[in-house]
């Protein structure tokens, strides 16, 4: 559904097949837009979905274009949400390339070709903007994960991208990160991630206070328990009357089970929140660690089930020997293993808490593409206490 930058209705565009399946992914539906109609579109946000789980499926998306085309009637019609993003509303994109624009010039840079529109969703709004043989990226995340550019600030130095800069409202500019995104990483890359990770967390160690005045949020013992007991209060009708149970349990357990946490030896530190091996970018000898927005504080091992969902089960063991050696090595006497295994219920039903923020804090439009999630991660967490 198109509309020009002021919003004035222009009207519908037939559907289009494209390549990505993955509502969020934007970069075919512009090209199929080009290609099938010879017209340049943003995309602003998703409108509609036939159904409520990606991929594939026939979606309308709110597209802006710099003037009125030939166009099907749409008699749908557009309403506000205090909820919507600036980068989901006409105008909006065009401001961000706007500041990006601004601040490659503060370092002697310009754009080389036309911004290319990779992502835009409730998370992010991701654009490639060409630099002469790299790129710069331009992301933009809603306020309750505006802590990514201060932290991956104050890790200015460790294994993370370079901030060309970034402002209040959410915009950062990053540079370039040579490599690949390591999804198919091999075995020593995958100890490589561990190793990294841990180092950067063993820097913040006894350091909390400074990651809570960056606003990152706090997955502690009483603050997440707290979090987890409305989770699964909010989402009991979803779930069936022995999952219930199971997870009433675990919120009554919960005090006894941090504290069991604490007696292995392991202090709270920075937690990056979805460390899996594709949010690491590089090479065989350089690895960057991506994406800090669902970064917070909590135990370190927070972040290891997230990683061993994403390896080959040929590779978990090793990865957890690994792991377990690492802590063992910068804090000597700790219990990782005992730690990670009291640990792993906890860490679904800390995902359930972040998929229930989403929801809390996007407009309803958007809830597709998290609707569910809060109650599949709290039918994990059952499943590991009933294990």
């Amino acid at each position: 559904m198109l509309v020009t930058p002021d919003g004035a209705v222009v009207g519908s565009l037939p559907p289009m097949p494209v390549d990505v399946p993955w509502w969020q992914e934007v970069e075919s539906v512009v090209r199929a837009a080009r290609e099938q109609h010879g017209i340049e579109v943003t995309i602003l946000r998703l409108l509609d979905v036939a159904r409520d789980r990606p991929p594939g499926v026939e979606v309308t998306y709110l597209a802006e274009i710099a003037e009125p085309v030939p166009a099907q009637v749409w008699t749908g019609r557009i309403e506000a949400h205090a909820l919507r993003r600036a980068y989901a509303t006409p105008g909006g994109p065009a401001a961000d390339l706007g500041w990006a624009e601004q601040v490659l010039a503060g370092h002697g840079l310009a754009a080389t070709g036309k911004p290319v529109q990779v992502r835009t969703w409730n998370l992010s709004s991701v654009w490639r903007i060409p630099i002469g043989g790299q790129s710069a990226w331009l992301k933009v995340v809603p306020p309750f994960l505006g802590h990514e550019s201060r932290i991956i600030t104050a890790l200015r130095g460790q294994r993370v991208p370079e901030l060309f800069g970034h402002d209040d409202s959410g915009r950062l500019l990053l540079a370039e990160i040579p490599g690949n995104d390591l999804f198919e990483a091999s075995l020593p890359q995958l100890l490589g991630m561990v190793t990294l990770l841990v180092d950067m967390q063993a820097l913040w160690i006894g350091r909390t206070e400074e990651l809570r005045a960056m606003g990152l949020p706090d997955w502690r013992g009483a603050s997440l328990s707290a979090e987890i007991a409305s989770v699964v209060q909010r989402t009991s009708a979803e779930l069936s009357g022995e999952e219930g149970s199971a997870l009433r349990r675990f919120v009554e357990e919960l005090p006894a089970r941090f504290a069991a946490l604490d007696a292995c030896g392991l202090p709270d530190t920075l937690v990056h929140g979805d460390c899996h091996p594709g949010n690491f970018r590089g090479t065989e000898r350089q690895l960057t660690l991506l994406d800090w927005g669902d970064s917070g504080i909590g135990h370190p091992l927070l972040d290891q089930p997230a990683f061993l969902d994403g390896v080959a089960p040929e590779h978990a063991e090793a990865i957890k020997d690994h792991w377990n050696r690492a802590w063992l090595a910068r804090v000597p006497g700790c219990g990782p293993a005992r730690a990670a295994g009291l640990l792993a219920p906890v860490a679904a039903a800390r995902r359930a808490v972040i998929y229930q923020r989403f929801i809390d804090n996007i407009e309803p439009s958007e809830h597709v593409y998290h609707h569910g999630d809060p109650a599949d991660w709290l039918r994990r967490t059952a499943a590991l206490m009933t294990a």
